[in-house]
């Protein structure tokens, strides 16, 4: 099952997904992003290391380091 979180300001259900993006000079930046339906890439867990947050404005959630 996806890791998903529910907006506090719209209510709307958010999955995490993960994109591996590959740079010019060979290595690859993961891309975690939430979208409003399951595609290619969907996360089971939230990565070690992360927590969610939610843009107070926008109500969109945002995964931020752990400090």
């Amino acid at each position: 099952m996806a890791f998903s979180v529910v907006s506090k300001k719209s209510g709307k259900t958010y999955i995490l997904h993960l994109k591996a993006q590959q740079r010019p000079g060979g290595g690859v930046t993961n891309l975690y992003y939430f979208a409003g339906e399951k595609k290619a890439g969907a996360l089971d867990a939230l990565p070690e290391g992360y927590m969610v947050i939610e843009n107070e404005r926008t109500g969109l959630p945002m995964l931020k380091k752990k400090v």
